[in-house]
């Protein structure tokens, strides 16, 4: 367990909820590895999905464009080092610029995106404010209807297609998936490998050691049917009305979901928090 870094049990029990000489015993068995360690314990505790917000560091923010016509939209995410930069005019008019130029390409090559002038301006940028500016990802919605949502923090935007319905359809469908961020349209896009790695889990668990096979299966398959219900847009409450599911709500507008996007800022990087305050006492002992 020596090996095992305080920032890592801290991450995990934050993560968690789990106390920490669980948490530690638990990366150490996972020989530090926090996802596996996170995996075992639903297996032997029967804990629910663990948070996420554990690796949503970076700063920054998305913005959207949408066609008059409502055709398509894209998203940008533009990552900064602080929220105090994330809040710059300048940043704010070069991301805005970033969407732009997406926009008239319909593109989501960032690499091409920045071939030119654009990245002038990134690196000039730089040098003005002192942070690293970077272009992190461009997503493109097309469809019959497309509809739009950003949150008021500028740092999680949705874009969503529907068929047979108008834009507004498509925008309250967004405001959904930005609060409730489902895994998947419907319960039969969700990919069969995490089906099968929540059934391991689920069989792992406790209370499922001392059942019958049949009742096992029985368990495991209500326990499928809720996780994918939770899980797919059109099988969760609709956030502006909970009595209705989301799919009812589009197909009573006439409507069906083709296809979403979602980037919130900063997810699935990881970035290192340094205890100043530790640093400095360490350095003044080694002084």
């Amino acid at each position: 367990m020596a090996g095992v870094s305080a920032k890592l049990v801290k991450e995990l029990r934050d993560r968690t909820g789990l106390g920490m000489m669980e948490c530690k015993k638990a990366l150490a068995e996972a020989g530090g590895d926090i996802e596996l360690a996170i995996e075992e314990l639903r297996k032997s505790s029967g804990m629910k999905a663990a948070k996420k917000a554990g690796r949503t560091a970076a700063d920054g923010v998305v913005v959207v464009r949408v066609a008059d016509d409502n055709s398509y939209g894209v998203i940008v995410e533009v990552n900064s080092e602080t929220d105090f930069v994330a809040r710059d005019e300048g940043f704010l008019g070069f991301a805005g610029k970033i969407a732009d130029a997406a926009f008239t390409a319909k593109s989501e090559d960032v690499a091409a995106l920045m071939a030119g002038d654009l990245e002038s301006a990134r690196e000039a940028l730089v040098q003005k404010i002192g942070e690293n500016i970077s272009v992190r990802r461009v997503s493109v919605v097309e469809g019959e209807s497309v509809g739009a949502y950003v949150h008021s923090n500028n740092r999680i935007a949705v874009l969503v297609s529907v068929s047979g319905a108008n834009a507004d359809v498509a925008k309250d469908v967004a405001m959904h998936v930005a609060a409730v961020n489902p895994q998947v349209i419907s319960k039969e896009d969700m990919p069969a490998e995490v089906i099968a790695k929540e059934k391991e889990i689920i069989l792992a668990q406790p209370d499922m050691a001392s059942k019958p096979a049949e009742i096992a299966e029985k368990m495991v398959m209500g326990r499928i049917a809720k996780f994918l219900a939770e899980n797919s847009l059109l099988e969760q409450a609709f956030v502006k009305n909970p009595d209705q599911k989301v799919g009812d709500m589009v197909k009573a507008a006439g409507g069906s979901v083709v296809s979403f996007s979602r980037l919130e800022v900063g997810e699935g990087i990881e970035v290192e928090h340094v205890d100043f305050a530790a640093e400095v006492a360490a350095q003044l002992q080694n002084s």
